[in-house]
């Protein structure tokens, strides 16, 4: 498993092709002052595209990725991306960051300097790209789940000459670090997540009873899915069908993101107070330059297929804390996290969304920072 140096630098005629698209964009009507209502709005929509072609500056974002190492490894048979940012002191905890989607290794990036700051513990950070996300190789044949990318990634921590480390995640990253909890719980100290995968279930007993607050959060989840979920139930059934206009179309491609960053996020009907264009953007078009949008909806279709389902005996018992935010929906209730994870740790924050790393970053790398602390490592 050889690691190998890498740098990000694409091809000017791909960003000469992106730019060009973008100016011939075939833009739709809209219901009169409808805003977001039915979509991302097309106002915005419109500023963000003036904005990528005329100041946004993907140069600038290769430069900031390639300030940290970067390397490519071969693992399980697919290339996988990833940084690795060593921290000071005797003994640094190694810690994974793991993203999700419509994210992607950039969001994590924000943390990198704030847990390089020593608050009694350390970390050698690393940050991978999920496969067919970024960087990392876009996998085509089935079985890509959140089972076989903790395998994969307890591999490269093992390349990484890593006994022991720690994970943070979201999203997919919350699946894939509660995977990687289950499946090797003498390697992982400890599971820091800001999600619970949407697939969670955990095993529960012939004539188990669910609390009201259990059974409240499952008809909220429900009525969410009901308002929010098309998405999902798209990328989970039909994804190569949507691929193609998002594949094809760079404005495409970032209305569906976009509207995410919009409807998860704690930014109360003004995006801009939470994010800035070239946040929005980078993560839009590192997908677009890596073609990976139809490879990234491929893990709702293995979610799908292999959920996160607990089966009997199965229980996260490494020590888990959690970082709730409260935007962050649908999110089941303590009680209901507790039948299938250890919680040593809880905190509920006053303000943030999904996308904590990018939206509260202090509020997460200090919570990140005080759960392992607690953990007393020790290589």
């Amino acid at each position: 498993m050889a690691i190998r140096a890498f740098l990000v630098q694409i091809p000017d005629s791909v960003l000469v092709d992106l730019r060009e698209r973008i100016e011939r964009t075939r833009w739709p009507d809209e219901v009169g002052g409808s805003g977001w209502t039915f979509g991302a709005s097309l106002s915005t929509m419109k500023e963000l595209a003036e904005y990528w072609v005329t100041r946004f500056d993907w140069r600038k974002v290769e430069s900031e990725i390639n300030a940290y190492p970067n390397s490519v490894i071969e693992l399980a048979g697919y290339d996988v991306h990833f940084l690795r940012i060593r921290g000071q002191g005797k003994s640094p905890l190694p810690l994974m960051l793991i993203h999700g989607w419509p994210g992607s290794f950039l969001e994590m990036m924000k943390l990198v300097p704030l847990l390089m700051e020593s608050r009694g513990i350390t970390f050698d950070l690393i940050v991978p790209s999920l496969p067919g996300y970024g960087f990392s190789e876009r996998v085509t044949a089935p079985g890509c789940g959140i089972q076989f990318i903790a395998h994969q990634f307890n591999l490269l921590m093992e390349a990484l000459g890593y006994e022991k480390y720690g994970v943070h995640g979201g999203d997919f990253g919350s699946g894939v670090g509660t995977a990687l909890a289950l499946a090797h719980p003498d390697n992982v100290v400890g599971l820091h997540l800001n999600n619970i995968e949407g697939y969670y279930r955990p095993f529960l007993p012939d004539g188990s009873n669910l609390t009201q607050e259990e059974v409240d959060f499952q008809a909220e989840a429900e009525e969410w899915y009901d308002r929010e979920g098309a998405y999902s139930h798209q990328q989970r059934t039909r994804p190569l069908t949507l691929a193609y206009g998002l594949n094809d179309s760079p404005v495409g491609l970032c209305a569906w993101f976009i509207e995410k960053f919009f409807r998860w996020s704690d930014c109360r009907g003004d995006i801009e107070s939470v994010f800035t264009k070239d946040e929005l953007l980078s993560n839009v078009t590192l997908y677009w330059v890596t073609q990976t949008v139809h490879s990234s909806f491929r893990l709702y279709h293995e979610s799908r297929a292999d959920p996160l389902h607990f089966a009997k005996g199965q229980f996260v018992r490494v020590p888990v804390g959690i970082a709730r935010f409260p935007f962050e929906d649908p999110f089941p209730p303590r009680k209901y996290i507790e039948k299938g994870y250890n919680i040593q740790h809880w905190t509920d924050f006053p303000r943030g969304g999904h996308f904590a790393s990018l939206e509260q970053p202090e509020l997460l790398a200090s919570d990140i920072q005080k759960f392992f602390g607690s953990l007393l490592w020790k290589p």
